[in-house]
């Protein structure tokens, strides 16, 4: 990662609608050790397509042998501003390049980029660091990621005592997890849940996009308290880990302790696929949610976050936690589930 700087190292635009392209890409990412879902092209055109904010992508060459990229979304908002993204809706991303030179000539190409698009800010979730001109911050977020154990005995044995007992009460309960192939249940309960945690929901679109992208490599599990969706969870599988991303449950998950028999039943499932690893993503610091996934015997680690901003403009913030926005979070928690169903998609294709 230290080999210096060669004058041969070429910046361009990838043609992500070229299948050729795509591929060798793809191929790029599986490869490099650092690579993760956010850097692909599958995972960009799946939120260009569910959200209608752009894809962009570049990549570095050398003697034509692709060596580094950066995946950006252009993200456009009446309410947030304009940011560009590496990337966008994930929660990694960054520079993914062989050496530290190359990092640090697609992190300065990146913001040429965002200057011509006319986006203040550059978002780079995660990779190689950049130096010059950008902030690092590394307290806001943090990572869950831990082995998968061999069995569900083991798999109780590994959460501490007093998780552990909420999982064999969940157990205890009349619940059924299933594999869903139609999104409709999942996008159902996910809706409710973020409207009661006061946040606007992403466009169903976005949901079906992302699992047409990744086909076998994305899945829905969901719990069902007498036929009715109670928790659902839309995962990842990259390289032998499970990833749940989109996940929640409705009101009534919380007595019946659904959420905790959805993850149980995830490990297991993941298992069935050969999984070895499971990445509960990230949560805020401070957060009931880090706390839950720490319960579950995940240490945490920082997430490493890098913008720049243009002079004489403000670092977005979309931090539902930014004392700012506590009153409107505290509406949209009392707001109807149809019109906050309605409304959120609008707002949250923004926020990236």
């Amino acid at each position: 990662m230290n080999a210096p700087a060669r004058l041969d190292l070429a910046i361009r635009a990838a043609g992500l609608a070229e299948p050729g392209e795509a591929a060798r890409i793809e191929a790029f990412v599986a490869g490099h050790p650092d690579g993760t879902p956010f850097h692909t092209p599958r995972w960009l055109n799946a939120v260009a397509r569910g959200c209608g904010q752009p894809a962009h992508m570049l990549l570095a060459e050398r003697c034509g042998a692709l060596v580094g990229l950066v995946p950006l979304t252009a993200m456009h908002s009446p309410l947030f501003g304009r940011a560009l993204v590496s990337s966008g809706f994930g929660v990694d991303g960054g520079v993914l390049a062989d050496d530290s030179a190359t990092a640090q000539t697609l992190a300065t190409s990146a913001w040429a980029l965002a200057e011509r698009l006319s986006c203040p800010t550059l978002e780079l979730r995660g990779g190689a660091e950049p130096r010059a001109g950008f902030d690092t911050d590394t307290d806001t977020y943090l990572g869950f990621v831990r082995d998968l154990a061999a069995d569900d005995d083991a798999e109780l044995l590994a959460i501490p005592r007093k998780q552990r007992a909420e999982v064999r009460r969940a157990l205890g309960f009349d619940l059924n997890a299933s594999i869903d192939v139609d999104p409709s249940d999942h996008y159902a309960v996910y809706a409710e849940s973020v409207r009661n945690l006061g946040t606007p929901v992403f466009p169903a679109k976005l949901f079906r996009a992302v699992l047409a992208a990744f086909g076998d490599d994305a899945d829905i599990l969901t719990v069902r308290h007498k036929g009715r969706a109670v928790a659902s969870v839309l995962s990842l599988y990259w390289r032998g880990t499970v990833m749940p991303y989109w996940g929640g449950g409705t009101a009534e998950a919380r007595g019946l302790r659904a959420n905790d028999a959805m993850y149980f039943a995830l490990m297991r499932h993941a298992r069935t696929r050969g999984c070895t690893r499971f990445d509960f993503g990230r949560s805020k610091a401070g957060t009931g949610a880090a706390a839950f996934k720490k319960n579950w015997g995940f240490e945490p680690s920082p997430r490493a976050y890098h913008t720049r901003v243009a002079q004489s403009e403000a670092k977005r913030s979309v931090n539902p936690l930014d004392p700012r926005y506590a009153a409107r979070v505290a509406l949209w928690q009392k707001l109807p589930l149809p019109i906050a169903n309605r409304l959120g998609p609008w707002i949250a294709k923004g926020l990236g």
